[in-house]
């Protein structure tokens, strides 16, 4: 009995039943038009059912007022998008005949429920039925008659739990999304991770870099004691920062859900930039390129910079202003990428860093692979990449 009542508490009780009454108002209409063929509402609905808007209305009208909860969210029980197959125009024909017969079960118990408990205070009071007047030979005009009025109404409020319930079950069947929906939200959904994944990467190594180069320049301007190295220094953080502050903003429109073009992300033809933040933090950088780098394809290139980048990175955090030599080349449809500095103490990380995580996983997504470990006495990353890849 508590359950009972606490489900007529619900607000969603009451929005359901309001779901059940609109057709109703449609039948109003019709009846002013033939009132001897009521029965014809149930064919006009089969051309109605077919017109692939309608599935949207009624996705969006069942969202409302049956599953409030769910409405905008991607997983909702009840889809919202027009009819794309024939399966789901003629599931609509269903949904729509299905909600005519419980609309009217609905009304029929909303009307003539409350008017039997009248007519059960009226029969004992003493007077005549006034709604069902066939009922007074088999009620007689006593006072217990009274207390029975709460029966019609108890079984009124049932009833209309019941349909409201029964209702959202058939809508969930019948408008629920197709198998091709739940594809669809589904890779909508994975997209969604590896754009948020991709977010976090970008933001660890961009600010990351300018984090790692600044405090190598200042550490090192401070041993330095030399004004002329130190105006260097801060001009080489100055200009990190920048370069950082702009790799954020691009970031945090992505995360504004501000449509970004893939081309304004940096690529393999800025490299200059990463090698002059290093050599400006004080090392040696050799840097050799070999191939045509503007034809390797924007998602390797990108993802490329970002890579080397956090290599880079690497360097200076964990071995300080060392010599580092950078080899690139396009060799066929690969692009190759070798990033080696002297070991000057532990390895950066092992296979549990982040960066060096970010770097494996990056390579993954392009169909390449990445290497990081020590090799004859010096750290080394190892990066291939296919050229031929689209992501």
């Amino acid at each position: 009995m508590h359950r009972f009542f606490r489900l007529l508490a619900r607000p969603v009780t009451y929005t359901r039943w309001l779901h059940l009454l609109i057709p109703m108002a449609f039948v109003a209409i019709w009846l002013f038009i033939d009132m001897d063929h009521i029965w014809a509402v149930g064919l006009l609905v089969v051309p109605i059912g077919l017109i692939p808007a309608v599935r949207l209305e009624e996705g969006v009208q069942a969202q409302l007022l049956l599953t409030p909860r769910e409405r905008g969210r991607p997983d909702a029980s009840i889809a919202v998008a027009p009819s794309a197959t024939w399966r789901d125009r003629w599931r609509t024909v269903l949904w729509l005949e299905a909600r005519l017969a419980l609309s009217a079960v609905t009304v029929a118990g909303t009307v003539w429920l409350p008017s039997l408990s009248v007519d059960l205070v009226v029969r004992g009071s003493g007077g005549a039925p006034l709604v069902f007047g066939w009922l007074a030979p088999w009620l007689p005009s006593q006072a217990w008659l009274i207390p029975l009025a709460l029966v019609p109404l108890v079984a009124m409020l049932l009833c209309l739990v019941l349909a409201g319930d029964l209702v959202t079950l058939l809508a969930r069947k019948l408008l629920g999304p197709s198998a091709t929906e739940r594809l669809t939200a589904l890779e909508e959904r994975t997209e969604l991770l590896l754009e948020r994944n991709r977010i976090a990467r970008e933001i660890h190594d961009s600010i990351g870099h300018a984090l790692t180069v600044a405090v190598v320049q200042a550490g090192a301007a401070r041993a330095a004691g030399d004004p002329a190295f130190t105006d260097r220094a801060l001009a080489a953080i100055e200009e990190t920062g920048r370069a950082a502050l702009e790799d954020l903003e691009r970031v945090l429109l992505v995360l504004r859900e501000t449509s970004l073009p893939a081309s304004q992300r940096p690529t393999l033809l800025e490299a200059d930039r990463l090698i002059e933040s290093a050599r400006g933090s004080g090392a040696e950088v050799d840097a050799e390129f070999s191939g045509p780098l503007e034809l390797i394809p924007g998602p390797v290139s990108r993802e490329g910079y970002r890579i080397l980048q956090e290599a880079l990175t690497n360097v200076l955090r964990h071995s300080g202003p060392v010599p580092v030599r950078i080899r690139m080349a396009v060799l066929g449809k690969r692009l190759e990428m070798d990033v080696t500095n002297p070991l000057t103490g532990a390895a950066p990380g092992g296979k549990g860093g982040s960066g060096l995580r970010g770097m494996r996983e990056r390579a993954a997504l392009l169909g390449g692979e990445a290497e990081t470990g020590a090799h004859e006495g010096e750290w080394r990353v190892r990066v291939r990449l296919p050229l031929d890849t689209l992501i």
